[in-house]
């Protein structure tokens, strides 16, 4: 067995954190885990991509385009930058909820629809899954924790091999004490939200 999740979004919204839990977690199931560095601009706002790929026999943290199992993605235009790393088969986890860049922001250029986004992404791929986790995290308490309702989101995919519990478990290890209890809000409710679907 072998599995492999891209992870992409934008500096500050927690990629690195997802990508730390679903790494652990795999360790904790008694997988080989490789994990590339995050790859773009640490700072908020900049395009930023994570790879944790995790089985029996795993050598590389890279992996080949077009290979990836799931996309996960925090933001609706890299979802569609990401569609390259997975195929027709691939599962992705798109969240609605856009971070605008600085120039749009500013108001010198304009940000995609939503609506033209998702027809452009399940245009190559029939297996997408929407979520609007910073409005599910604002619900469960905070807009931080949308990365926690994602975490939750993945481990409702199905044929995902890694356990809700396995997940959960470590998400609540590597935030702040303080923050437990809102983190378990949000990943029980992105879980319930991807159920639905």
């Amino acid at each position: 067995m072998k599995y492999s999740v891209q992870i992409v979004g934008v500096g500050g919204q927690g990629v690195l954190l997802a990508s730390m839990v679903l790494g652990s977690a795999a360790m904790k199931a008694g997988h080989t885990v490789m994990m590339s560095e995050v790859h773009g601009m640490a700072q908020r706002g900049g395009s930023v991509r994570s790879t944790v790929r995790f089985g029996d026999e795993v050598y590389s943290p890279l992996e080949a385009t077009g290979a990836a199992d799931l996309i996960m993605s925090f933001e609706p235009v890299e979802t569609v930058r990401a569609l390259p790393l997975g195929n027709k088969d691939s599962a992705v986890i798109m969240n609605l909820d856009p971070v605008l860049p600085g120039n749009v922001a500013a108001g010198f250029e304009t940000y995609p629809e939503i609506e033209d986004l998702v027809k452009e992404v399940r245009k190559e791929n029939s297996n997408v899954i929407t979520i609007e986790a910073t409005k599910i995290a604002i619900e469960a308490g905070k807009a931080v924790a949308a990365n926690a309702v994602m975490i939750g989101a993945v481990a409702a995919v199905k044929g995902f091999p890694l356990d809700k519990e396995i997940l959960k478990e470590v998400l609540l290890e590597k935030v702040p004490p303080k923050a437990k209890e809102l983190n378990a809000k949000a990943f029980d409710m992105g879980y319930e939200a991807m159920s639905k679907q």
